[in-house]
């Protein structure tokens, strides 16, 4: 068994309640450790010891602020198997993927914001014939909450952080209660690599005890959170009246528009992945595929061909492709739109049935599921799965693709395939997304802005975008 604890004020510690959450393995099913359920009091604690932290770290050099985050991320990657084991271990996903995505993104994210936060300026303005000049402060908030989801735990947790921290904030932050280890470990490389005490204050437990104290917290100034479309309309309900800043990264149904003169083998094995990568469990993974006409028969062909090749298994073997879902809820709801769209009258092409991974049979697996549908209006072509579970559907022109690919309460991301740059730059303009790929996907510069429109966000993540969240912009006139 291995029991988490809270990282408040630089030491861990048990929840002041004494209540405790079961972590699950979602390989085999089994409970291997307890995290705490924090109430209000731990998160108090923690803020206040943010709070006392604040006004020496807003005052370090950028320089020092710099050296500690990189010193973070040089540790992450000398602790890189064992923070990639923990990772598989309890989100289900593979451990290859853990060891090339995850746990190097988490790194790259302290790396990334420790220099950018050496780059970045504030603006003057000299006012001609008026005597006077007029320059911009960019000042930490104060103690600013980080809540982040299960999907990629440590990836996303410290891309919050990271600029949070780079920018001479304090942080209380609180990971899915779902996948707690790495940011239960994350607390020892802090200490290791000298981030002073209650800089970085990780409470654990639920989304409606210690996320509802988090954001209510009259003393924390500032929410980013990625989950949710649901949550987030929750968080900014209690957030907004009292005038924190919020970013949030919500839900997202993503198009994949394919039309017949595109690279067409690169987007067979990109679209195979954009599909099925980490289980299908991520914010940006093109859920909703729609083929050119002319060449449908032959994309479900080949694209079924490659899905039948995926190796659902073990999240510790090398041979597989898709490991277990995050928890047995999750699973049961993904399966439940399987029989929705049955019960639509749609066509499930491969897929759509559990999977018995031998000596881990009470495992939360499931097959990469295809299917066909008819009406882009139903309900697996409009609402979130978030698992292993794609739709297919043709189209004839560009006016219907483009409706069809709006027609949703999200705008997160669109993925598009074609070598017409007439085509390339108007549906670029025209679809309704935060982030557009043409020719390709999760191509990331950690220099971009990301989020979504609609039901998928507010406000932007990375680059400066994130420091300027994280700061309180303060413009200063002197006359002279």
């Amino acid at each position: 068994m291995s029991n988490i604890k809270n990282f408040i004020n630089g030491n861990f510690q048990n929840p002041i309640n004494n209540n405790w959450i079961d972590n699950y393995n979602p390989s085999n099913g089994d409970v291997y450790g307890q995290i705490p359920n924090s109430s209000s009091e731990d998160v108090e604690e923690a803020f206040e010891a943010a709070k006392s932290a604040f006004s020496q770290w807003s005052q370090t050099t950028l320089e020092e602020r710099s050296r500690i985050l990189i010193r973070i991320s040089e540790l992450l990657e000398e602790n890189l198997q064992r923070f990639a084991e923990a990772e598989s271990i309890d989100n289900g996903k593979p451990l290859s993927l853990a060891k090339t995505v995850d746990i190097p993104r988490a790194a790259s994210n302290f790396r990334f914001f420790g220099n950018a936060i050496t780059q970045f300026a504030s603006e003057s303005h000299e006012s001609v014939g008026q005597n006077a000049i007029n320059y911009t402060l960019r000042q930490p908030i104060g103690v600013v909450g980080c809540i982040s989801p299960w999907n990629l735990p440590l990836y996303l947790f410290t891309w919050k952080i990271a600029p949070a921290l780079a920018t001479g904030n304090c942080v209380v932050a609180k990971p899915s209660e779902v996948t707690p280890m790495t940011a239960y470990m994350l607390g020892e490389i802090c200490n290791e690599a000298g981030l002073p005490s209650g800089v970085l204050n990780i409470v654990h437990g639920l989304g409606s005890s210690t996320g509802q104290a988090i954001i209510e917290h009259p003393g924390i100034k500032a929410i980013s959170f990625t989950g949710g479309t649901a949550t987030g309309a929750h968080i900014a309900k209690v957030a907004a009246p009292m005038f924190k800043k919020l970013s949030l990264e919500l839900g997202g149904k993503n198009p994949n528009i394919i039309f017949a003169d595109c690279d067409y083998d690169h987007m067979l094995a990109t679209t195979v992945r954009s599909s099925f990568a980490n289980q299908g469990q991520i914010c940006l993974c093109g859920s909703r595929i729609f083929i050119e006409a002319s060449i449908y028969d032959k994309f479900k062909a080949d694209f079924i061909d490659k899905v039948k090749q995926l190796n659902v298994g073990h999240p510790s073997e090398k041979s597989t492709d898709i490991g277990a879902l995050v928890s047995k809820p999750h699973l049961e709801k993904v399966k439940s739109y399987i029989e929705i769209a049955k019960a639509e009258g749609a066509n499930i092409l491969y897929g759509g049935k559990e999977v018995t991974v031998e000596g881990f049979e009470d495992g939360y697996y499931l097959q990469p599921t295809v299917i066909e549908v008819h009406n882009d209006e139903c309900r697996v072509n409009q609402e979130e799965i978030f698992g292993p579970v794609v739709t297919l559907m043709p189209f004839t022109t560009e006016e219907e693709v483009l409706t069809m690919a709006n027609k949703v309460k999200y705008g997160l991301s669109a993925t598009l395939w074609t070598n017409n740059l007439t085509r390339t730059m108007k549906f670029s303009s025209k679809l309704e997304a935060g982030i557009v790929w043409v020719n390709t996907w999760m191509m990331r510069d950690l220099r971009t802005p990301f989020g979504g429109v609609k039901a998928s966000g507010v406000g932007r993540e990375g680059g400066f975008e994130a420091l300027r969240f994280f700061t309180e912009p303060k413009n200063i006139c002197i006359k002279y």
